[in-house]
This record gives C-alpha cells, structure tokens and sequence, in this order.
C-alpha cells in the first residue's frame, strides 16, 4: 500500500508550485535556463515559421527547463541518501547531468534548424 494522501487538484497544484518556487530560488542552473526561456518564448511568436516549427521551439524550450528540475531531483534525493562520496552517487549525478546536455543539445539543433530553414 503507497502512503499517499488522496488526490486532490488543487493540494497538487500547489505542491507543484511551492516545487517551482524552491526551484527558482536554489538552483542557478534552473534559473539560468528559466531566463533563456524568457526571452527566447516570444521569439517563437516573432519568427515567420510553420506552427510545427514553432511547437518544436517551444518544446525543446520546456525540455530544456524539465529536464533541469528531473536533475535537480535526482540531486536532491541522492544528497538525501548519502552526503559522503560515493561511486553510484556520482554517476546517479552524472546520469542527471547527461539528461541535461543532451536536452540542451536538442534545443540548439531544433532551433538552429528552423532558422536555418526559415531564414536562410
């Protein structure tokens, strides 16, 4: 039997919340990627590309920021388990990182490639 409360809507919209607000305040890299996301979401809207293109954009844009706070967990969960050095800890870590990096590296070649596509 899973010990977890029954489902309400608006008891998890606020835990999703109250995530994203403990996400803004204590990573630099998710805020980073937040303020990318910023000020790149209105260029979607302002670049003369098919909505396909423009749905890709956003979605490499919310890859990039669900992936950080997917790292950020795994970060927070193996930090709880051990805070000493351990082998699996770093490559539970590492594996959090690559999710990171490849999401970035999606985000870059879907992007270059509708501008490429649509400007050159």
């Amino acid at each position: 039997m899973r010990n977890q409360p029954k489902y309400n809507f608006f008891k998890n919209t606020g835990y999703a919340l109250k995530g994203m607000k403990d996400l803004i305040l204590t990573e630099n890299s998710f805020k980073i990627e937040l303020v990318i996301s910023i000020i790149l979401a209105p260029v979607i809207f302002l670049i003369d590309a098919s909505l396909v293109y423009k749905t890709l954009m956003f979605m490499s844009l919310m890859g990039m920021l669900i992936s950080e706070a997917i790292n950020s967990a795994i970060e927070r969960v193996v930090d709880l388990v051990t805070l000493d050095h351990h082998i699996m800890a770093g490559r539970a870590k590492d594996v959090g990182s690559a999710v990171v990096f490849l999401s970035i590296f999606v985000f870059i070649v879907i992007w270059s490639v509708v501008i490429y596509d649509t400007y050159m």
